[in-house]
C-alpha cells in the first residue's frame, strides 16, 4: 500500500466490510483498522479496495515498511529468512501506530513504505494527514501474542483476518515471486522453507479477529 498505490481497478467489497467501515468512520474520530492474513491473501489488494472506496476516508500503513534492511539481516544471520516476525522492526511499528493514534491536527505522521523492487524498506515515503479518520495497517503479524508484536492489539480498533483457500493463496505466491525475479524453483523453494512456516504461525492467532472476511 504506499498511501499505498491504489490501483485504478475498483474491487467490488463485500457487505460486511461496507457496514464496518460505516461504523469505524461514524464518530469522525482517528479509527485504525488492522488487515492479517498469511502471505498471498490479498491483504494489499484489500486495503487498496478499500481505500479506492473511501478515498477521502482512507489511507494506509503497511507493516512491510518495517522489513530490516538487507544489511542488518545479513549482520544477523536472518536473510534467509526475511518475512518471519524477528527480521522487522516490530517496536518501531508499534510505535509509529501508537503516533498515528494520538496525532494532532497540526502534525503530518510519516510512515516508511517497502519497495519490492528495492527489496528494501524507504522511510518517510507516506505522508498520514492529521484530518484522515481511517488508517489501515496491513501485515502478517497483528495478531500475534509475542512482544511486542501483541501490543498492536491495545491500538488498533478492530483486526480483520482474511480467508482464503491454501491453494488460491499459495498460487498468487507463486506469481508474485516469479513477478519480482525469482525461478519457480527458487519461489517454491522460498514458499516452503519461509512463507508456510510463517504462515502456521500466523493462523494460529486468527481467533483474536474481530471479523473473518471471506475476498478473493
Amino acid at each position: 500500500m504506499s498511501n499505498m498505490s491504489v490501483s485504478s481497478e475498483v474491487h467490488p467489497l463485500p457487505s460486511v466490510c461496507q457496514q464496518r467501515i460505516a461504523q469505524l468512520l461514524a464518530s469522525g474520530e482517528r479509527k485504525i483498522l488492522g488487515l492479517v492474513a498469511p502471505p498471498g491473501a490479498g491483504k494489499s489488494t484489500l486495503a487498496e479496495a478499500l481505500m479506492a472506496h473511501y478515498p477521502r476516508h482512507v489511507q494506509g500503513v503497511p507493516m512491510d515498511g518495517f522489513h530490516l534492511a538487507n544489511s542488518e539481516l545479513a549482520r544477523l544471520g536472518r536473510q534467509q529468512r526475511k518475512g518471519a516476525p524477528d527480521t522487522f522492526d516490530a517496536a518501531g511499528f508499534v510505535d509509529l501506530l501508537r503516533r498515528i493514534k494520538r496525532q494532532v491536527a497540526s502534525e503530518t505522521v510519516y510512515a516508511p513504505e517497502f519497495r519490492r523492487d528495492l527489496e528494501e524498506p524507504v522511510a518517510g515515503a507516506i505522508a498520514i494527514a492529521p484530518d484522515t479518520p481511517l488508517v489501515i495497517t496491513e501485515g502478517n503479524y497483528l495478531l500475534l501474542d509475542d512482544a511486542p508484536w501483541v501490543q498492536v492489539r491495545e491500538v488498533v480498533n478492530e483486526i480483520w483476518y482474511l480467508d482464503v483457500p491454501d491453494e488460491l493463496r499459495l498460487e498468487r505466491l507463486l506469481a508474485r515471486h516469479m513477478r519480482f525475479g525469482r525461478s519457480r524453483a527458487q519461489a517454491l523453494d522460498w514458499i516452503a522453507h519461509t512463507d508456510e512456516p510463517n504462515a502456521v504461525r500466523i493462523a494460529r492467532s486468527r481467533q483474536y479477529a474481530n471479523l473473518f472476511v471471506t475476498w478473493d
